[in-house]
């Protein structure tokens, strides 16, 4: 069985974990010498998160570039703009053979939001330095990024706390 160079996981589904498993990989990576960044296409820099407080202690590439979740957004132009600036820093960096390792957190809403065409992020996908492994994250992955995924997983939920009333705590969700 051939070795690929590099290859293409998605994290999609509306169970919890997609995020989470991307940066369980991201520590793997770090442990393995790998360089790692972390694109992050929703969340605001407002989010203190505890994957960030762990990538700035590692001193691994952190852009948070969203204004937070677009049911909270008060101008979803501007939230567009942010979604398709993501992209052009996450493209230039898969194609810049700086990175082992991408995390694209929650791409697949600018997708499907329409910020960024899906085939303009699979282009940037195919085209990516050699060996940047990517982890694409989010719900309702595009048929196109599954397609162009080595290996998809879906998160699907069975139950979870919210739906209960219980709010995200923080060491598990955030």
């Amino acid at each position: 069985m051939a070795r690929a160079r590099s290859l293409v996981l998605v994290n999609t589904g509306h169970g919890k974990g997609k995020s989470s498993s991307a940066f369980g990989v991201m520590g793997r990576g770090w442990a393995r010498g790998w360089r790692v960044g972390v694109v992050q296409f929703i969340k605001g820099g407002q989010w203190k998160t505890g994957e960030r407080k762990l990538a700035d202690h590692l001193g691994i590439e952190w852009h948070t570039l969203g204004d937070g979740f677009t049911w909270e957004s008060t101008d979803l132009d501007e939230s567009a703009a942010k979604g398709r600036h993501a992209w052009e820093v996450a493209r230039a960096k898969l194609a810049s053979g700086d990175y082992d390792l991408l995390i694209l957190d929650e791409l697949t809403y600018a997708v499907t939001f329409g910020w960024v065409p899906v085939e303009e992020v699979v282009a940037g996908i195919r085209e990516r330095a050699e060996h940047t492994n990517v982890v694409i994250t989010g719900r309702d992955a595009a048929p196109e990024l599954v397609e162009v995924a080595d290996t998809v997983t879906e998160m699907r939920k069975i139950k979870h706390a919210f739906d209960q009333g219980i709010t995200a705590k923080k060491g598990i969700e955030f």
